[in-house]
């Protein structure tokens, strides 16, 4: 099932993604595609506050891993940028994250694709300068 939203601001990505935020229920992976800048952190802000998380949530691109769990719900932020080979992610324990008690979210999966469990939810943020230069699509796929 797949479903698009419009968004033509960072705000209305940030409720976007808290309202899609109260519908998972953990433990779940969920990828976040899309080209640099285009908000995918800011997707992972609202999602965060969705699931009552207070903590400021940043992205973890030197880290490759920020765990969040103010909120109801564990929230495993992991940003795979700078992964070169998969076995790092088994030294970060990927595994208990994956399949734990919270819910990982994952920008650029397609560097750890073999890894990403097959019911993964896909998220895609695209731009469209034709609608505006903070104009995004977000295409959910579940």
């Amino acid at each position: 099932m797949k479903k698009e939203f419009d968004s033509f601001s960072e705000e209305d990505t940030f409720k976007i993604a808290k309202e899609f935020a109260k519908n998972i229920a953990a433990p779940r992976v969920i990828t976040l595609n899309g080209d640099l800048g285009v908000g995918k952190t800011v997707f992972t802000k609202g999602f965060g506050k969705g699931l009552g998380i207070d903590e400021v949530i940043n992205s973890p691109t030197f880290t490759i891993l920020k765990v969040y769990d103010s909120g109801n719900t564990p929230l495993y932020h992991f940003d795979v940028y700078r992964i070169e080979d998969i076995s790092e992610m088994d030294e970060i324990g990927y595994e208990d994250c994956f399949f734990g008690e919270g819910i990982s979210l994952v920008e650029w999966a397609e560097n750890i694709e073999e890894l990403i469990p097959d019911n993964a939810i896909n998220v895609t943020i695209k731009k469209d300068s034709e609608k505006g230069f903070d104009y995004r699509k977000i295409e959910i796929e579940e």
